[in-house]
């Protein structure tokens, strides 16, 4: 029996974990295809679930919002993949998030939920924000006093998300990609839904900013890296010089899926 046990042990430190990617708003899972594709090359099983509201073609989601979003929350959000971790409950699990994703990460990971996490240009956790104007105009659509959906123009998702790509690119990416949002789910980061413990010990965890972002500046970024270096768990920081918000699709992604794969392995070893 003991050897039934230790060679159970043996054979799940061994095999390649489940990488769980986590998208942010305005977005569904279909926008993390080509990181699959990528890491199931490098042997590694992926799932990139999308939250609740997703279930029809973005271009049918902008013109008729899910009623869903209207209540959609921070923690329904979390919840969801909480669930998802469930399911795969006896599996190794590593998790990538991007822009809000990025904090879901940093929320599952506090809990001991996975083995390591990155977080990509990731919304800051409660108490942390900054006062760059590319922030403040790029969040102003959640501020609304309304709970109707936000649905995003693409002058918005230009200046947001992709400002220095060329406008063929953008407009292809707002059109491929871009689905309505919650604004509840937006105004997470400003309530203790958001809130981390910088002191707790959790798994290891990497920081990557984009130096171009309008909606998640690199100096934010690093506020949230400077909050957790002084706690005693793992966590790295990478910068992406000429990168956007949407790092995680424009020219040159395949870079920061290489850093991640890197940091992952050493993680894992």
């Amino acid at each position: 029996m003991l050897m039934i046990m230790l060679g159970s042990l043996m054979a799940k430190a061994s095999e390649q974990p489940v990488v769980v990617f986590v998208h942010g708003m305005f977005m569904t899972g279909e926008s993390w295809g080509p990181w699959e594709e990528d890491f199931r090359r490098r042997g590694y099983d992926t799932v990139a679930p999308s939250w609740p509201g997703r279930d029809r073609p973005p271009a049918e989601l902008m013109r008729d919002p899910d009623p869903v979003l209207r209540e959609l929350t921070l923690p329904d959000v979390v919840e969801s993949y909480r669930e998802e971790l469930r399911a795969l409950e006896g599996r190794r699990v590593v998790l990538v998030g991007h822009s809000m994703g990025g904090l879901v990460v940093q929320l599952l990971l506090q809990e001991g939920l996975a083995e390591a996490g990155v977080a990509i240009d990731p919304a800051p956790p409660h108490g942390i924000s900054s006062n760059k104007w590319s922030f403040l105009r790029s969040n102003l659509p959640v501020l609304a006093p309304t709970r109707a959906p936000i649905v995003p123009s693409l002058r918005w998702f230009r200046y947001a998300f992709a400002h220095t790509m060329p406008d063929e690119e953008v407009q292809h990416v707002y059109e491929t990609w871009v689905v309505p949002e919650s604004r509840r789910v937006g105004k997470g980061p400003t309530t203790k839904d958001a809130a981390v413990d910088f002191e707790r010990q959790r798994p290891p965890l990497l920081l990557i900013a984009g130096e171009e972002d309008h909606i998640i500046p690199a100096s934010l970024v690093r506020k949230v890296a400077n909050r957790y270096a002084k706690g005693p768990s793992v966590t790295e920081l990478r910068a992406f010089p000429g990168r956007t918000h949407w790092i995680v699709g424009q020219e040159g992604w395949e870079e920061v899926a290489d850093e991640v794969a890197g940091w992952l392995e050493q993680q894992l070893r």
